[in-house]
């Protein structure tokens, strides 16, 4: 089995429908860890140790937030500045995570069709998250593609309940080490995955 660390960063989970939603639908599943980093560091203070701790302890980092002005919440920003240490995450004998995977997990206002040439928003979602990709792979890690909940004030009760289990088969595969890789990166989203998850034997 592999292990799934979510580094959760909602600064105000009250408000939030999606992300209470998602992070409730996978919250007793096994070998996956929820670290709420604003519930943990309201002042923005790191524990590096610790931080590091965990990153060893898992194999498959979820950073899960809502997509802030094309980027994430202030503190995911710190926890890159502070734990990504020099020597430890990159460089020449940084090598503690070398082989693990990445990807985020989003909330955005807007359709898939705004992230287009077309669209408001002129280029697609992965394209804003390239400076998460290029930490992944200065780390030596593999980046995968995102997971993405788009049109979030639109939302029905019953999209949100279908995104919440979408949400947990889609780690209790990862977890259960039944996702091809290669089949993976190719995607633009890993929503587009999900359907056939559904239906593989666990």
């Amino acid at each position: 089995m592999a292990k799934v660390l979510i580094q959760f960063a909602h600064p105000i989970l009250s408000k939030s429908r999606v992300h209470k939603a998602l992070i409730q639908s996978c919250a007793n599943l096994n070998d996956v860890t929820i670290n709420d980093l604003y519930e943990r560091y309201p002042d923005m203070y790191i524990d590096v140790d610790r931080e590091q701790a965990l990153l060893r302890a898992h194999d498959i980092i979820v950073f899960q937030h809502p997509f802030y002005w094309y980027s994430s919440p202030a503190i995911i920003k710190q926890w890159f500045d502070l734990v990504l240490e020099h020597n430890w995450a990159y460089g020449s004998k940084g090598n503690a995570l070398v082989g693990k995977k990445m990807f985020n997990v989003i909330s955005c206002g807007g359709s898939r069709e705004a992230y287009g040439p077309t669209g408001t928003n002129r280029y697609p979602i992965n394209q804003f998250l390239l400076p998460f990709e290029q930490t992944a792979r200065l780390c030596k890690m593999t980046y995968l593609p995102p997971f993405v909940i788009h049109a979030t004030h639109r939302l029905t009760p019953d999209q949100l309940i279908d995104y919440g289990t979408q949400f947990r088969t889609l780690l209790a595969a990862l977890a259960a080490e039944r996702i091809d890789f290669q089949h993976v990166e190719p995607l633009d989203y890993m929503n587009d995955l999900v359907a056939s998850l559904a239906n593989q034997p666990v």
